[in-house]
């Protein structure tokens, strides 16, 4: 419930992710595929915050960000904001992301979102871009290699 800039996490390495709750494949995929990253890291991973900025804010408010992420890892932040706010992060790295039309009587629907993993060096630089076909050694590698360098 509180704002954040990138200071806010200075001195940490981050993994910055785009997605929503409702998303039926690939966030959640995605946030099984880097709580194993955090496991394989052991104490290294509490230098390490994987950060889901919700591309949804009219469904995922705070409590339902808090319990979608920490269900899948507790060292993972759920993020929101205003839809301005969102887009503009989003703009920042180059992220898509567009609610479709409604599909359901219920009024359900889906994001389109782009589904890379920005990765940040305890200074706040960007350092690399993982895809969902970066495999969990690929980025258990790289973290490793930043998490060694000095801050």
């Amino acid at each position: 419930g509180q704002p954040v800039t990138a200071a806010s996490y200075r001195g940490k390495l981050v993994l910055l992710y785009f997605g929503y709750t409702h998303c039926p494949d690939v966030c959640p995929l995605t946030l099984v595929h880097l709580h194993t990253v955090l496991q394989k890291m052991g104490r290294q991973a509490d230098d390490v915050r994987v950060l889901f900025v919700t591309v949804d804010p009219a469904r995922d408010t705070v409590p339902v960000l808090h319990q979608y992420v920490t269900a899948f890892d507790p060292r993972v932040v759920g993020l929101t904001g205003t839809q301005a706010a969102i887009a503009q992060l989003a703009k920042r790295y180059r992220a898509f992301y567009k609610p479709e039309t409604p599909k359901t009587a219920s009024g359900d629907y889906e994001v389109t979102h782009s589904s890379a993993i920005y990765v940040f060096d305890r200074e706040g630089h960007a350092r690399l871009l993982a895809t969902p076909g970066s495999s969990n050694d690929e980025i258990l590698h790289d973290l490793e290699i930043l998490a060694g360098q000095s801050s």
